[in-house]
């Protein structure tokens, strides 16, 4: 693979990520009882950008993004 086909790959990771953890953040605010669906949207949206920080070597990003996981994985038990 070149370099122009890894960053693009990168950025599909990154802004997928970005989408899902937007529409995780409206769900869970509009108290609509779809916490569960929000909670799992998180938990992907930190695999998707935790992705994302390890090809760009974002060492700091790729480290929250397992405090938003854990996050993720709490909110799914407690919701389910």
């Amino acid at each position: 693979m070149n370099r122009n086909s890894d960053a693009s790959k990168a950025r599909i990771f990154e802004w997928l990520g970005v989408a899902t953890a937007i529409v995780y953040s409206l769900l869970v605010a509009a108290n609509i009882g779809a916490e569960f669906i929000g909670f799992t949207l998180l938990l992907t949206s930190s695999a998707l950008i935790g992705i994302w920080a390890y090809l760009g070597k974002h060492r700091g990003i790729l480290f929250l993004q397992f405090f938003y996981a854990a996050a993720g994985i709490i909110g799914m038990i407690r919701w389910f």
